[in-house]
């Protein structure tokens, strides 16, 4: 059975490419795809009650090739194949090539089985097919900027695999497997100061995938080419980065002897901070959101590290939230930087008179990043603090703070009056659709937050009032000190223009990456 997800996206890739009408194929393919999505609720399902596990070959145990579904890996797949039928109709109106819709869905397929494999070595091989997809469709307007950016990109993956490739060598080499179940079990049998190495290396190529401090500048470079298509930034940043947070998961599971949950928890803190103060002093539509995602990243991140009942579960939630909102941002990003020819957030104003489905939609997603009261944002962000400690609840507080003044800041642009002389342009039916549906699911995900999470996550949750009330107060609060930090702080600041230079060339990335693993390697061992 779960060989079909995977196989699915791929018989729709070569279908898109072979078929002579390409617009019947578009339509036939988004159908199959909206099937897909069903068969993956199936699936979701189906593993609240039992796991699924299918052997490929008939080769059982740790010999062959296991994809294995449980309740995590399931909401996962869920995910992709709902973010993906987004992207399709998005796309559809757009004048793409054969070759975007091929390697849109080898990247879904790809994706699906890095969710589902439980082998060190088919999580490389996924990875890297999906790493490849990815530069393609970076470069995919072939234009000398793009160009660049796409090569970068790879490259720097392709040194940040290599750690990932020695961790699973040493793990052979002290286990003969590469089954993470098996391995998990050896861990817990052999002592686990011989999992020490492997585990820095394998977590190296984790935080790089997590774009954490101070490994994250690919994830920019990646949003700011300008030959991404929109759909492609909005799954980069909406689902591709959360394989990495579904690698830390599943890798702190197999090296539970070992893991450095304390180490990840201020490596978070330090990635949220920093993603914070990047995106307030962009002014480029897609960087603002791609450095929130940093941001949000880092916030997840520290919900693990506190590691109680509701903080995992808030960062759970908060993955599938921000996997939806920052879809919406993404997608209408794309659709007023076409509209206005310009991805300057200062040259752009009055885009909710001018397309007002897109701008509704859009302060729908910027109420659900925000955290505003009955909106998914909230909930998944109370869930998440419950628990914190007092140094952690204020570095929380001023992400959230933060989150609050990079999104006053790009809400400007709905607002005021656009030029008399500037031409409306005709947004696709398609694209206006898909922008609402995800910002009406931030809105539903907040109105129904704990059903949500008593729904997805199978975990009963309940929502103290008065602690709720107290972060409506909060969040009122810091509403007004963002709008005050902005207008009277951060508008003209100099230094804002000083931090957006701030750049990471290739060989700086590729030092960085020794230096987390020299890190990650000394605490490790230390703890």
């Amino acid at each position: 059975m779960l060989t079909y997800l995977v196989i699915i996206p791929i018989l729709i890739a070569t279908f898109l490419y072979l078929f002579s009408s390409e617009r019947a194929a578009r339509v036939i393919a988004i159908g199959v795809q909206a099937l897909l999505v069903v068969f993956a609720f199936y699936l979701f399902m189906s593993t609240r009650e039992y796991e699924s596990v299918t052997y490929i070959g008939d080769f059982y145990s740790v010999l062959g090739i296991t994809l294995r579904a449980d309740n995590l890996s399931s909401i996962f797949v869920l995910l992709t194949a709902f973010i993906f039928l987004m992207a399709a109709i998005y796309s559809f109106g757009e004048k793409n090539s054969r070759l975007f819709w091929f390697l849109l869905f080898i990247w879904e397929g790809a994706l699906i089985g890095l969710f589902l494999t439980r082998d060190f070595f088919n999580i490389f091989v996924l990875a890297e097919v999906s790493n490849v997809v990815f530069t393609i469709l970076i470069m995919y307007l072939r234009k000398n900027r793009s160009l660049y950016d796409g090569i970068i990109y790879l490259m720097a993956n392709l040194v940040a695999i290599q750690f990932y490739l020695l961790g699973l060598g040493y793990v052979y080499r002290l286990t003969g497997v590469l089954d993470m179940d098996a391995v998990g079990q050896a861990v817990a049998l052999l002592p686990a100061a011989q999992f020490v190495l492997p585990y820095a290396l394998i977590m190296t190529t984790v935080a790089f995938k997590c774009a954490l401090l101070p490994l994250y500048n690919w994830l920019p470079k990646a949003h700011g080419t300008p030959g991404a298509p929109s759909a492609v930034s909005a799954i980069l940043s909406g689902l591709h980065i959360k394989s990495g947070v579904y690698l830390f998961l599943r890798f702190q599971d197999v090296f539970e002897g070992v893991s450095g949950t304390d180490f990840f928890l201020v490596v978070g803190a330090v990635t949220g901070v920093a993603g914070v103060i990047m995106a307030i002093s962009q002014t480029d539509l897609k960087l603002i959101l791609a450095y929130s995602t940093i941001a949000q990243i880092g916030l997840i991140m520290i919900g693990f590290g506190i590691n109680t009942y509701y903080s995992n579960i808030g960062s759970l939630f908060h993955i599938i939230n921000h996997a939806v909102f920052k879809s919406a941002l993404f997608l209408g990003a794309g659709i007023i930087a076409h509209a206005y020819d310009t991805r300057d957030i200062t040259e752009i104003s009055g885009v909710l008179r001018r397309y007002p489905a897109v701008g509704v939609a859009t302060i729908l997603a910027v109420l659900g990043i925000v955290g505003a009261p009955l909106f998914n944002g909230s909930i998944s962000k109370y869930f998440m603090m419950s628990g914190a400690a007092l140094p952690l609840f204020i570095i929380m507080s001023f992400i959230n703070l933060g989150t609050i003044t990079i999104f006053i800041k790009y809400s400007v642009m709905l607002f005021g009056r656009s030029q008399p002389a500037e031409e409306v342009v005709k947004i696709a039916k398609t694209q206006t659709a898909t922008v609402l549906i995800l910002g009406g699911i931030c809105f539903l995900g907040g109105i129904f937050g704990a059903s949500f999470v008593r729904f997805l996550l199978g975990m009963p949750v309940s929502v103290d009032l008065l602690g709720y009330l107290e972060k409506v107060v909060a969040f009122a609060l810091s509403m007004v000190a963002g709008y005050f930090i902005f207008t009277r702080v951060l508008r003209n600041s100099p230094i804002l223009a000083r931090i957006r230079k701030i750049d990471l060339s290739f060989r700086a990335m590729c030092a960085c990456l020794g230096l987390f693993f020299a890190i990650t390697l000394m605490v490790t061992g230390w703890l």
